[in-house]
This record gives structure tokens, sequence and C-alpha cells, in this order.
């Protein structure tokens, strides 16, 4: 039953990326093709939220759901490793039309093909895993 709220909070998320027509292929292809500001608008809205959500954690000492405290180490500053990790994420999102949170909403929604797409996120997460020592940190 304590879960039942993060399953209610992503119920309204997936209702609202699917309104908000941010889960479509052609709101993202309009996007890549810089024929729109549709998802810009949308990526900005979730920044500025997250800014003020980070603010607002760190500000009041927010604790999680089993009560600990929230702890958000600083990030490194290495401009190419972002640089980098961007265009990879770019990249797949481009090529499959559909990042991350969209792929279960969609699935979810009864488009079927879309589990191709996950089954690539899973297989890309764990070799990501498996390289993740030999890769340069």
């Amino acid at each position: 039953m304590k879960l039942v709220k993060f399953i209610l909070v992503g119920f309204v998320f997936g209702i609202v990326l699917t309104k908000s027509e941010a889960v479509s292929w052609y709101r993202i292809y309009e996007m890549f093709q810089f024929q729109s500001f549709h998802m810009y608008g949308i990526i900005m809205v979730a920044v500025l939220t997250g800014i003020v959500g980070i603010q607002i954690i760190k500000r009041y000492h927010l604790k999680d759901y089993s009560g600990a405290p929230i702890c958000i180490p600083d990030k490194e500053h290495s401009t190419a490793r972002y640089l980098l990790g961007g265009i990879i994420f770019g990249l797949g999102w481009a090529l499959a039309g559909s990042c991350p949170g969209p792929i279960f909403i969609l699935i979810g929604a009864g488009f079927t093909s879309v589990i191709v797409v996950l089954l690539g996120a899973v297989l890309g997460t764990f070799l990501y895993g498996v390289l993740k020592n030999k890769l340069p940190h």
C-alpha cells in the first residue's frame, strides 16, 4: 500500500505526457527538424521544474519517503563527457523516436512495436554496466 502513491504519480505523469503530445513521434520529429517549439517548451518547463525542485530540496533539507535526508552531490565539471553522453542520448532519441520515459507510456497505450525500443534501451544499459569500468569517467 505504501507504493500506491508512486504508482498513481506514474499514471498521472503518463497521462500528462500523453495529453501534451510529448510521446508523439511526430512531435519528436518536428523537434529534431527544428519545425516546432512544442517539445522545446516542454523540455524547458521540465528543466525549470527540476531547478526549482532541487533548490527546495537543498534549502529545506527535505527527506525521502523512508526518512533519510536527500543528498544531491555536485556534478563533476567535465564538458566533454556531458557533450558525448548528450550526443549519444540525442541520437538514440532521434532514431527511436522516443526517450526512456515515454517508452513505457507508449507500450501501455498499446504500441507493442515499442517493445523493440525498450529491449534496445535495456541492452544499452546492460552494455554500459559491463563496460563502465573500462570507460573514461
